[in-house]
């Protein structure tokens, strides 16, 4: 069973590396231009803010320039930027991706991230897919057998864009044109596009997605029990029960991959969670607050004003204004 190759980049002796470094970029440009038909049918798809599109756990996101870093829900997904650009903050690490690159996040993280326009103030486009960890260790199962390293130091990764991802992709975006086509197509162009990323420089991230007697597979399920229970008391020895890990194990890889221990993920789930049914309805935050599983309102509220800027009334009339002009432009 081979070793995972390394980075062949990384690996040229300086004098190299200079050349190879002109190549990509030459590559990069060549790249982003091309993206013209995909974000055609991104565009034409999507609204404003996130879109469900009929191929299951595909997405669209459009959007305009935030002002600041602001909370948001990282899936266990890929995400492509067709155009702008995302910073995105883990392991107090800030990490800046655009149209030549790809995200690749392990678990769903509670996030802070920023969107940025594209020359000429064009709107910020994206799509993106929830994994599938089964459907993806039936990919692998079918690719030669590779020898891993160790789980990988972070549950979120970024690289370069390929020809070949692009081009699936762009098939797979082109079934929203023809629906009647998706039960059939989208399957094959879902699984074509998993190989892709089997093969580049995330394959071992998604392999170790794939495999549930793993750290990350672990941590997955003690992530599933935090989310599916948020509003309960978080008891670790439950977490460490769904994991199989003991309390010093989760703990470390728990860290290692999320950039939060479990109490301060949880804590980021229950106040994004309570943000978005402030949004959606005419709750008061102490209702909300109970709901989401605090016993104090005023340390709810205190949270939330640490998380977010400002109060809940006054964050949630924020959001909607700035919701509103997003639809009126």
């Amino acid at each position: 069973m081979p070793d995972a190759p390394p980075d062949a980049l990384n690996s040229l002796p300086d004098c190299l590396r200079i050349f190879a470094d002109v190549k990509i970029g030459v590559i990069v440009f060549g790249m982003t231009e091309n993206l013209q038909p995909l974000r055609d049918l991104a565009l034409r798809h999507g609204r404003t803010g996130t879109t469900l599109t009929p191929i299951p756990r595909f997405e669209i996101g459009v959007g305009q320039a935030s002002s600041g870093t602001s909370p948001c829900l990282y899936r266990s997904m890929i995400c492509f930027i067709l155009q702008g650009s995302k910073e995105v903050a883990i392991h107090d690490e800030l990490l800046r991706y655009d149209a030549s690159q790809y995200l690749v996040s392990a678990l769903d993280l509670p996030l802070s991230g920023q969107i940025h326009d594209a020359d000429g103030g064009s709107p910020y486009v994206a799509v993106s897919l929830v994994l599938d960890p089964a459907l993806l260790a039936e990919v692998a199962s079918t690719m030669p057998a590779v020898r891993d390293a160790d789980t990988p130091d972070s549950g979120i990764a970024i690289n370069l864009m390929t020809p070949l991802l692009r081009d699936t992709l762009l098939r797979l975006l082109a079934l929203l044109d023809t629906p009647a086509d998706i039960p059939g197509l989208a399957p094959m162009a879902e699984r074509e596009l998993l190989y892709r990323l089997l093969q580049g420089p995330q394959g071992r991230l998604l392999r170790h997605i794939a495999r549930p007697e793993g750290a990350i597979g672990g941590i997955r399920r003690a992530v599933e029990l935090i989310r599916d229970h948020g509003n309960r008391l978080l008891r670790v020895e439950a977490l460490c029960e769904a994991a199989g890990m003991s309390r010093a194990s989760l703990h470390r890889h728990f860290v290692a991959l999320t950039g939060l221990s479990p109490i301060q993920y949880q804590k980021q789930i229950r106040l994004q969670e309570a943000r978005q049914l402030l949004l959606a309805g005419d709750r008061s935050a102490s209702d909300v607050a109970y709901a989401v599983g605090y016993e104090s309102a005023s340390q709810f509220s205190r949270e939330y004003l640490r998380q977010f800027g400002a109060p809940p009334a006054r964050d949630v009339r924020k959001l909607r204004q700035s919701i509103d002009n997003q639809m009126i432009n």
